[in-house]
């Protein structure tokens, strides 16, 4: 009898569960369910840094998605039943830290509180902490260069800490009301499986190590010490926080009756530590040494892992080099761009160029598609949202350069997605520059799936042939492989993620190598993105930006011709 597990897939808008053959990775039933508060799926207000979301909408989602695409299961497979199902996995967007009373339930989920952005779950591109984020790092950058050392030299505005002590000092009600901060993809499980309770949950090492300053070299999280000197409360805080994080393989507990009766799955069935979306992805897309796994949406997260016996070194700018991470028993790498498709849609949505048709997705792609690269004479840079990697901040803005009164919308929408391919390469060079070799690039997620001149353009900057994995659902595939692993082989499992991966993951026939035309023309581009990037990203670099409007012009009359 085949065997099934079911990937949950909680992101920035919707929620997704897939129900996955073990055997052989066929995804035999999906469904989604958009967030029902605010707008789309996110709570909004006049500052633009804020972005929450209702926990409610976590609870609602599981049970909707999940009945849904077990639903759609039964319509696809012949004889499908429930009891089929042998774990469930699960990946969530991060950091995104909720608080929660001594029982462990939300805040948000008090009628005091029911209205209260603060006492929601603070969104991973929620940046309204980002003074807190900068004196985190300017402590530890004198107290504790250990914990920089190990998340790129700089703490972010998008992470945990950040996050509680601005809610500390700007909303001192909702701080004082939780008795702790648990992350979405940690409570997530617990929430499935009755473990919501502090001292229950199981913290995964994926949120910990990357978002909150955790490793096991210096005992877990920050110590009291540091973190009170922050702010006495934030210290008082850290013994209510888990000694210890745990990888995906790491079964959190059985799925409860309560749930089991929402969903008609078998009551006791595992579930797998959480781990973040782009994690997942990774896992999803058959990451290994070598493998930069890009998961390409609204932002993108960029993957890559090393081996233990030969750990790399400390890399400025990363978002964590951490120990199980991504997989168990390697050292998982993140990077990545705070906006990609954002700024696609910022485009569309909000520039609105040329009216609802001229101007959609479909209509611009078209056009660019017909452009030399380099004919615009336009550079962009990637920052409308700040700059995750290398600079990590938040602070930093986009920009375009190069028009003239000649411009047209489809050249701007190309120089933005230009953009976003020189950012990538931005990141894969500080990774070779640091030992990590990058021999393969494998992309998922909406954009790699459903956009090839994104696709050719990032394969013409970077050099290297795009390879796309073969999951339109790569996230929630790869929480399927954790399900699949805590279930164990016994069960119909696998005994580890590599044999998973194995058996349920691919890569799509279509690639998307290197034009050599294309490509001797970006490298020309390249360096005048990397003099703006340096000039306005960095206190350090010098020199006179005078060529960069000059050059353009040059390249773009030869690409003309």
């Amino acid at each position: 009898m085949p065997k099934y597990t079911i990937g949950l897939d909680y992101g920035t808008n919707s929620v997704r569960a897939l129900v996955v053959n073990v055997a052989n990775g066929a995804e035999i039933g999906t469904a989604v369910w958009n967030y029902a508060h605010g707008r789309e799926g996110v709570i909004l207000s006049s500052d633009p840094n804020l972005a929450r979301q209702h926990p409610a909408d976590y609870v609602k989602g599981a049970e909707i998605a999940m009945t849904k695409a077990l639903a759609a299961a039964k319509k696809s497979v012949k004889g499908f039943r429930p009891e089929q199902v042998i774990g469930i996995g699960v990946d969530t967007t991060g950091s995104t830290p909720l608080p929660v009373d001594e029982t462990g339930r939300p805040l948000a989920f008090q009628q005091r509180f029911a209205n209260e952005p603060a006492a929601m779950a603070w969104l991973w591109k929620d940046h309204t902490s980002i003074e807190e984020a900068e004196e985190i790092t300017a402590l530890a950058r004198t107290d504790r260069p250990q914990f920089l050392a190990k998340c790129g030299g700089t703490y972010s505005s998008e992470w945990f800490f950040s996050k509680i002590l601005h809610c500390r000092r700007a909303h001192p009600k909702v701080f004082e009301a939780a008795y702790t901060w648990v992350e979405c993809a940690d409570w997530i499980p617990a929430m499935l499986t009755d473990n919501e309770a502090p001292g229950r949950y199981v913290t995964c090492v994926c949120a910990a190590g990357h978002k909150a300053m955790y490793n096991d070299a210096w005992g877990g999280y920050p110590d009291a010490e540091f973190l009170s000197k922050l702010d006495p409360a934030l210290g008082a805080l850290r013994q209510r926080l888990n000694d210890k994080a745990y990888a995906i393989d790491t079964r959190v507990g059985g799925l409860s009756s309560a749930w089991a009766k929402k969903t008609g799955l078998p009551e006791g069935i595992p579930v797998a530590a959480g781990a973040f979306d782009a994690h997942l992805g990774a896992v999803g897309a058959g990451i290994r040494p070598g493998i930069f796994a890009r998961i390409v949406g609204t932002s993108t997260c960029d993957m890559a892992v090393a081996s233990m016996a030969n750990p790399p070194a400390d890399i400025p700018g990363l978002c964590g080099i951490v120990p199980g991470s991504i997989l168990p028993g390697a050292i998982g790498l993140e990077a990545g761009q705070s906006a990609v498709g954002d700024i696609f849609n910022w485009f569309v949505n909000y520039i609105q160029p040329g009216g609802p048709k001229a101007g959609s997705h479909e209509a611009l792609t078209k056009e660019a598609a017909k452009l030399a690269p380099g004919a615009s004479g336009l550079l962009a840079l990637d920052w409308n949202n700040g700059n995750r990697t290398i600079l990590v901040d938040q602070r930093l803005t986009g920009l375009l350069l190069g028009q003239t009164l000649y411009t047209t919308p489809a050249e701007i929408y190309r120089a933005l997605i230009e953009a976003t391919g020189f950012g990538a390469l931005t990141i894969i060079n500080r990774f070779e520059e640091y030992g990590v070799p990058i021999r393969r690039v494998i992309n998922c997620g909406g954009i790699a799936e459903k956009n090839p001149l994104v696709m050719q353009i990032y394969a013409d900057i970077m050099g290297r042939t795009m390879e796309i994995s073969r999951s339109a659902q790569t996230c929630a595939l790869g929480a399927a492989i954790a399900g699949a692993v805590v279930a164990g082989k016994k069960a119909g499992g696998y005994s580890s993620v590599a044999a998973a991966q194995k058996a349920m993951t691919g890569l799509k026939a279509k690639k998307y190598t290197p034009e050599p035309k294309a490509r001797r023309v970006y490298q020309e581009l390249y360096p005048l993105y990397k003099d703006l990037h340096d000039a306005l990203g960095t206190r350090a670099w010098s020199g006179n930006l005078h060529h960069v409007m000059k050059r353009l012009l040059e390249i773009r009359a030869k690409a003309r011709k």
